[in-house]
């Protein structure tokens, strides 16, 4: 028998303040219904990360320094009141007009440089923990510039799913994925997806 001395992975979050930062995933939950204020509500979810590659530290010692990331969860909805069009609006410096919010392809966003705030909010579920909350979102100021993107970009959608990808995430985010109706529907047999050709437009802003 013997007395073993263990070394745990520190919880470290990303630092709040404003950040440089760059989109590198774009996952599709789906739809899903949750609860809140005693009330169910049914909507199609996606997580947006990005990362921070000017503050970094080191998560893994296998790996050395790696920058910190951070994401926030929306609604896949652009309707004028949605966290998402706010976001979306803050960042390209400019509003939507209705024929262009009428089918945005978000993926655009994907390698995207910008301006994170970044806040510390209380855990609920551990008090003694914070958690990074993603306060406001805009452009790079003139003369700023983004180091090139570290870590790897990551797209997961219904259209083209990519198991591989899927079996990677986090398992909270996985548990979220599996209860779509989209995920389910995607278990039934006979049930094919395809994925759209996206065009991409070198016109800045890219979205």
């Amino acid at each position: 028998m013997g007395i073993y001395a263990e070394s745990k992975k520190s919880y470290q979050v990303a630092p709040e303040g404003t950040h440089i930062a760059r989109c590198v995933s774009m996952i599709e939950i789906g739809t899903v219904t949750t609860e809140f204020n005693g009330e169910e509500r049914t909507s199609h979810r996606v997580n947006i990360t990005w990362e921070l590659p000017e503050e970094k530290t080191v998560f893994d010692e296998d790996k050395g320094e790696q920058p910190f990331v951070v994401s926030k969860e929306y609604n896949l909805s652009m309707h004028e009141k949605s966290s998402l069009r706010k976001d979306l609006e803050s960042w390209r410096g400019r509003g939507y007009t209705t024929e262009e919010a009428k089918h945005l392809d978000i993926t655009k966003l994907l390698g995207q440089p910008c301006l994170l705030m970044v806040i510390h909010k209380p855990s609920a579920s551990d008090p003694n923990k914070v958690y990074p909350k993603i306060e406001n979102i805009s452009k790079l100021m003139k003369g700023q510039t983004c180091p090139p993107q570290i870590n790897e970009t990551k797209l997961l959608c219904y259209e083209d799913f990519d198991w591989e990808l899927f079996s990677t995430l986090p398992d909270f985010l996985k548990d979220k994925i599996k209860e779509s109706e989209e995920f389910r529907k995607m278990q039934e047999p006979d049930v094919t997806h395809t994925k759209e050709d996206f065009t991409e437009n070198e016109d800045e802003p890219p979205f």
